[in-house]
């Protein structure tokens, strides 16, 4: 097989019949039909039907190394800088149709596999560890273009750096049994983006952890048996492009996933009670350098869009003589500049790990990361800034078609828009910062690679400061 399509895509997730709970209730039948993921999976169709663009053909795929078909470019193992830019471009392509606002489209997983994967040697040799699997899935995954999520967190029952449960019913998922077909797995865990509409599910562990059988990485089908997903609220505020411009389209729903003794089979078990792996296989791996290389080209994306609007309303309201408006859009330029210069000299300075993959410059990246949870939540506020009162009266498409209408045309347009654009072009900037849907974009970027202060101390610790110091030292002799 090869790369697949947006049609191949929904029916292979309608197929599955995952269990998938919403408000308390059981979904049946095709879940792209369900209101609170049509939207989304509709969206993640166009992703796929990108790869059979003739014109995007040879941004958005490369020959298999195993047969020759068009598979996708986010499962290039890099060997060169220009694989790397490659990559961005193929990912920006992606992250432009939705305007960045898809955290978890398929290029994430499919560039944290492709990572894992070439770093697997890290597992050679170690007890209970298997380099093979783990590169098998990668090739499977490659060839089939299968979609996939991901879950590591575990419930926030005890934050308390190490952590041990006594209940013989555990909350946190671990290996409760091993036997001739593979392990057995209980418990539960959070966070999965995209939980349900995705063909497999990847599961690891993090650091943190004490017992053995705390410590595990697989990946199975997201409809396997004992496996279900409990999502929150949705967020979809409705089928209306006009009133819910974002959220119809791009609300990826989060879901608690649970394991209720789940067989993984042991050819996907990549490895299992094994603490130590599982604390540093993410570090010592090149997960970091291309998971993040992936992150921050998204996000460049979604800064772009987010200039694109505030600059909107400054040209719609004609605000644009006024020099705090000038020093707020000033911030939103130095951002998105900051960060295109980041992940360019990330892939200026990559160089070729010890398996002769092209791991772009980790601290470069490092340093994108810990910018981008700080600038975006003051994005968000300066777009409100720049609203002010108009993010408020923003009527609904019923009723620009009501007998009211001909008063909404006269006391809601400005100075280049009639109402109605207006109006949509302000529903937009809510949308996007002020909705259920916006508020939680705005909580996703604070959070997507972890704390911000681990990352900031992350940073402070791997960062080589000794020939500053030295420079220091020198002046003082």
């Amino acid at each position: 097989m090869s790369a697949i399509t947006g049609k191949q895509y929904i029916e292979r997730i309608d197929q599955l019949k995952t269990e998938i709970w919403i408000d308390g209730k059981h979904v049946t039948g095709n879940i792209s039909e369900h209101p609170a993921f049509k939207g989304i999976m509709k969206s993640q169709a166009t992703l796929y039907d990108l790869q059979h663009d003739a014109s995007l053909k040879e941004t958005m795929t490369y020959p298999s190394p195993s047969t020759g078909e068009a598979v996708g470019m986010s499962y290039l193992q890099p060997k060169t800088k220009e694989d790397l830019v490659k990559r961005r471009e193929m990912i920006q392509q992606w992250a432009r149709s939705n305007n960045g606002l898809m955290g978890r489209s398929p290029d994430y997983m499919n560039t944290t596999l492709m990572a894992f994967a070439s770093s697997s040697e890290l597992l050679k040799g170690k007890k209970n560890c298997f380099p093979e699997h783990l590169r098998s899935f990668y090739e499977y995954a490659r060839e089939q273009d299968v979609s996939m999520t991901h879950t590591f967190v575990d419930p926030q029952v005890n934050r308390t750096q190490f952590y041990m449960e006594n209940d013989n019913e555990p909350i946190a998922v671990k290996v409760v049994d091993r036997n001739a077909e593979g392990i057995i797995v209980k418990g539960a865990k959070l966070l999965a983006t995209q939980g349900g509409i995705t063909d497999e599910i990847l599961v690891l562990s993090t650091g943190g952890i004490l017992e053995e059988e705390g410590g595990f990485a697989f990946s199975i089908p997201s409809n396997s048996k004992g496996l279900k997903f409990i999502c929150r609220e949705s967020f979809v505020g409705g089928d209306s492009v006009f009133n819910y411009p974002l959220s119809s389209r791009f609300e990826e729903m989060d879901s608690i996933v649970v394991f209720d003794n789940v067989l993984v089979p042991w050819e996907r078990v990549f490895y299992y009670d094994n603490s130590a792996v599982a604390t540093s296989f993410q570090i010592t791996s090149s997960f970091q350098s291309f998971a993040l290389h992936q992150v921050i080209s998204r996000q460049i994306m979604k800064t772009e869009f987010i200039l694109g609007i505030a600059q909107s309303i400054i040209n719609t309201i004609n605000i644009s003589e006024y020099k705090h408006v000038q020093e707020k859009i000033a911030e939103i330029i130095m951002g998105l500049e900051t960060m295109k210069a980041l992940i360019i000299k990330s892939e200026v300075e990559a160089k070729l790990d010890e398996w002769g993959y092209m791991r772009p410059d980790s601290m470069t990246l490092l340093v994108g990361i810990n910018i981008f949870p700080r600038i975006y939540p003051r994005f968000t506020e300066i777009i409100q800034l720049l609203g002010a009162s108009g993010l408020m009266t923003i009527p609904t498409e019923l009723a620009f078609q009501s007998s009211i209408r001909k008063d909404l045309d006269q006391y809601l347009q400005s100075r280049t828009e009639n109402a109605e654009e207006r109006v949509k072009l302000f529903r937009l900037a809510w949308d996007l910062t002020m909705s259920p849907f916006g508020t939680r974009q705005t909580l996703y970027e604070r959070f997507f690679f972890g704390d911000p202060i681990r990352l900031s101390s992350q940073l402070y610790q791997s960062y080589n400061i000794e020939p500053y110091v030295a420079l220091v030292k020198e002046i003082l002799k």
